[in-house]
């Protein structure tokens, strides 16, 4: 019946290149369209019939140029994917309307590869059913088509949503599994197999890969899967009771997953890896979530974030919530066995600021409000399937190509510092956790144009034989070492944050200022843009998610001085992701604690100690009511060592305990992170 319905909407399809039915205003827009779908079409045959697998190398290129090639480049100025472009032709209104629509069927070019022929008939039949009413009017009222939207997003909601949660747990959804098990990394065509856009950065990852010997890709793997074994082991959480485990990757890094899933077939758990959401049903903002190729253009993703803003109301997010309660209630059992996520990431693109569009669609304040309630009851709904207290995780970042001529040596340099002595940072770690145990605040203090001057209020140790305030992290769910790191008690927490610039999620802030009173983002500003304006409201989109404040959830000060080193000899200070970067100096991470969802679970550092400061004021809401205790984000922002005048504890008897003085070391016995600061210098 499916296949049925798709050829009939082919047939359509085929017959608006040549109709003059819809006004003239709106023709190339549609013939566009219809001329896309067809490619598609073509490229379905190709993949079914075999006949794509025997492309050449150069063959592949071009058929993977020809799908994004409207969003590469200087064309997106004139696509209609660019809301700016879609409005200058169509009005404000109709602009973006049509633009979403554009940028929603883009997404049927991975379901070309999955062979999901149902997927391409719901939107190539949208598409159709848009036209016909550009047909019956001239210009249609605009509010009928946006209904048609609506419509198809609820309808469907039960399509693409329900598959999209299936595909998180279940291990028999294995389209890329099977890529990976099954694929010859010496032939680099296997990356133009996935449906996502294949970059240099893809190619030349997979290449660099295939020359490095066996022994550093199983070191690669083992230091990914064993980490996320040593989460669960120093949670004290049962990895035994599961059996799956999301592997989050870019392409390229084939090899190593590859090793890493026999890795984790060994702890008994077997491989769930899903595609990055492309439908406005399965993706959250721009953010790339599961498995994705090159990023064909960032501008075009952040345009079209907040697309959901075109039907969000209260009706369509009951209406999935009701499909996710329904979806994981049928898979309750693979839920209950779904042991997290262990994310593979990459870092060293071209930064990249954001132009902050107003043709772009945006949600209103009611729209924030509905979208906030949907974050707060989808992720109770999560937990309640796959419980927080019973989940882990582990991230690790490698670079791409793009970060410069020295890749390869860079490349090098970061699997040294994911594969450091975790032993020797454990002990100088704890001797900096005796120090801040001692303590009742900390005080940081900004150098060389940092104006930070910030007051962290800690927790208060009842036994301080039995008890710690701090974490003493190595190298187990965040790679590579070294951390320690509390929830900060939020009253008596306040001061200024400041930093000269900073990468939060992929996107720059220059001169960013937060200041707290009581723990809580009270302020905030950067430097991005003229207007402070658009500088607030890019804050409150992308680091505050729209809240109208969060706590400040976490204070850390990173011990990895052998990463800053490398960031300053190779000059990607601004390149270096935030799991690296929040490594080296002190972070602060405004949002959820680290703790969130598994706060009552007992935690211990390695001398034995019970880590007590796992909750805050706002947290431990929970107990009343857990849509106040929880925000669904944590920021981490580095104050880099060269920007610190001094972190100080702040003793109850007025005693002060220096730990940093001047960007170095200073405590007793922390005099080994200094030799590589040492080292840079000569």
């Amino acid at each position: 019946m499916t296949e049925m319905r798709y050829e009939l909407a082919i047939e359509r399809i085929e017959n608006i290149k040549g109709e003059n039915t819809v006004s003239e205003k709106y023709r190339d827009y549609f013939r566009t369209l219809a001329d896309f779908a067809l490619l598609v079409d073509k490229l379905k045959e190709k993949i079914e019939n075999g006949e794509y697998y025997k492309f050449s190398i150069e063959e592949l290129e071009c058929w993977n140029t020809h799908l994004y090639d409207d969003v590469l480049g200087e064309h997106y100025k004139t696509s209609y994917a660019n809301p700016a472009f879609a409005t200058e032709k169509f009005g404000i209104e109709y602009g973006r309307l049509l633009s979403f629509l554009y940028t929603e069927l883009r997404g049927v070019i991975p379901y070309a590869f999955e062979k999901k022929t149902e997927y391409l008939d719901i939107l190539f039949e949208l598409f159709i059913e848009v036209y016909n009413q550009f047909e019956e009017e001239n210009e249609p009222e605009y509010e009928h088509v946006r209904q048609t939207i609506y419509w198809y997003a609820s309808d469907y909601c039960d399509v693409f949503l329900a598959d999209r949660i299936k595909e998180q747990i279940d291990p028999e959804d294995n389209f890329a599994a099977d890529l990976i098990m099954n694929s010859d990394f010496n032939d680099v065509r296997y990356l133009y197999y996935y449906g996502e856009y294949v970059s240099e950065n893809e190619k030349r990852t997979a290449m660099h890969l295939n020359e490095l010997p066996l022994e550093t890709i199983q070191k690669m793997a083992d230091v990914y899967t064993e980490g996320y074994r040593i989460g669960f082991v120093n949670t004290g959480k049962n990895l035994s009771k599961k059996e799956t485990v999301n592997i989050r990757y870019t392409l390229g890094f084939e090899r190593v997953i590859r090793i890493a899933i026999e890795n984790f077939r060994k702890m008994g758990l077997k491989p769930t890896i899903y595609r990055a959401g492309v439908s406005v049903l399965t993706k959250r903002q721009h953010l790339k979530i599961g498995y994705y190729g090159g990023i064909a253009n960032k501008q075009y993703e952040y345009d079209h974030k907040d697309d959901q803003a075109l039907i969000l109301d209260r009706q369509f997010m009951e209406r999935k919530l009701e499909v996710m309660r329904t979806t994981y209630e049928q898979y309750k059992d693979l839920a209950r066995r779904h042991a997290g996520p262990a994310c593979m990431e990459t870092f060293g693109e071209e930064p990249f600021t954001p132009v902050s569009k107003s043709e772009a669609v945006k949600l209103n304040d009611k729209q924030k409000e509905i979208s906030l309630e949907y974050d707060s009851k989808s992720s109770q709904i999560v937990n309640s399937y796959i419980p927080g207290d019973e989940r882990s995780f582990t991230i690790v970042a490698y670079p791409v190509p793009e970060i410069g001529d020295q890749y390869e040596e860079i490349f090098d340099e970061i699997i040294k510092i994911n594969t450091l002595d975790a032993k020797v940072y454990e002990k100088v770690q704890q001797t900096i956790i005796d120090a801040l145990d001692q303590g009742t605040s900390v005080h940081i203090l900004g150098n060389n144009g940092n104006h930070t001057d910030l007051r962290v209020q800690l927790y208060k140790l009842k036994d301080p034989k039995k008890e710690t305030i701090f974490e003493n992290c190595v190298a187990d769910v965040n790679i590579p070492v070294g951390e320690v790191f509390t929830s900060p008690v939020l009253e008596g927490t306040n001061g200024v944050l400041h930093v000269s610039q900073v990468y939060l999620n992929e996107l720059l802030y220059k001169d960013l200022e937060v200041t707290f009173s009581n723990g809580m983002v009270a302020d905030y500003s950067c430097k991005n843009f003229e207007h402070e304006l658009e500088n607030k409201e890019y804050f409150l989109d992308n680091v505050l998610y729209r809240h109208p404040t969060l706590p400040l959830g976490e204070f850390a000060i990173g011990t990895n001085t052998i990463a800053y080193v490398a960031a300053k000899k190779y000059n990607i200070a601004d390149k270096m992701p935030i799991l690296i970067a929040e490594k080296m100096g002190p972070h602060f991470a405004v949002g959820d604690t680290c703790y969130s969802w598994a706060e009552d679970i007992k935690v211990y550092n390695s001398n034995g100690k019970e880590i007590v400061a796992r909750d805050n004021s706002v947290s431990i809401q929970r107990k009343e009511d857990v849509s106040a205790a929880y925000f669904h984000c944590h920021t981490d922002i580095t104050i880099p060592y060269e920007e610190l005048k001094s972190i100080t504890v702040e003793c109850a008897d007025g005693k002060e305990i220096e730990i940093i003085r001047d960007g170095i070391f200073v405590l007793p016995g922390t005099e080994i992170l200094n030799e590589p600061l040492k080292n840079s210098n000569k």
